[in-house]
């Protein structure tokens, strides 16, 4: 039984890691609307893609956290030796880390969502003098939702072109994959549990 729960933290800490960079590539092409460095040059991108939570988030905190689940599998260097308490403890610390950069990696995704991308729009519409302006076209729209209206997505944002479906595109992308890696800890603290328990019933 304990060889089976550390094969499986050694296969969620893989896990875990590989999803970090997922979300850390994630995050970065966000930063690059249609692969263009002038609108990050110029400092016109999301305050949500500029909060990186999908780099130090769901990228750096839970990549740190794999690494220590994956060094408790494989019992390598100084968890050798560890004992069941020490396992459950760095298992409590890892789980701890990644549940939080999961978290914030999630809120931020789902509130990016919810207001929409940061681009040009027209908003002679809106009762303003000019006509265009940068911002958040979609935050203050409340009879229609963009999310399920596609026929806004190309009419509203100007600039960059198809700024929608690239903000849809890896804002979910960092949602699916923060709710994946909040699953992998939750999977890793039960099994973490079962290994304390089963290593305390043999001795």
């Amino acid at each position: 039984m304990m060889a089976c729960s550390r094969t499986c933290s050694c296969i969620l800490g893989l896990s875990l890691g590989t999803t970090a960079l997922f979300a850390a590539g994630a995050n970065v092409v966000l930063l690059f609307p249609n692969w263009d460095v002038t609108y990050l040059l110029r400092g016109l991108i999301g305050k949500h893609a500029k909060l990186g939570t999908g780099l130090w988030g769901g990228g750096l905190m839970v990549l740190t956290a794999a690494t220590l689940i994956s060094l408790t599998g494989w019992r390598y260097g100084c968890f050798r030796k560890s004992g069941p308490c020490r396992r459950m403890l760095t298992a409590l610390l890892s789980s701890g880390l990644a549940l939080l950069g999961a978290l914030i990696c999630f809120i931020t995704s789902g509130a990016a969502l919810k207001d929409g991308p940061f681009c040009v729009f027209d908003v002679s519409s809106f009762n303003q003098t000019q006509p265009w302006k940068y911002g958040y076209p979609f935050k203050d729209l409340h009879t229609r939702n963009y999310l399920y209206d596609h026929s806004l997505w190309n009419s509203v944002c100007l600039e960059p072109s198809k700024a929608v479906v690239w903000h849809v595109s890896f804002f979910s992308t960092l949602l699916c994959i923060s709710v994946l890696q909040i699953l992998l800890v939750v999977i890793h603290f039960v099994n973490s549990f079962l290994g304390l328990f089963c290593s305390l019933c043999e001795e």
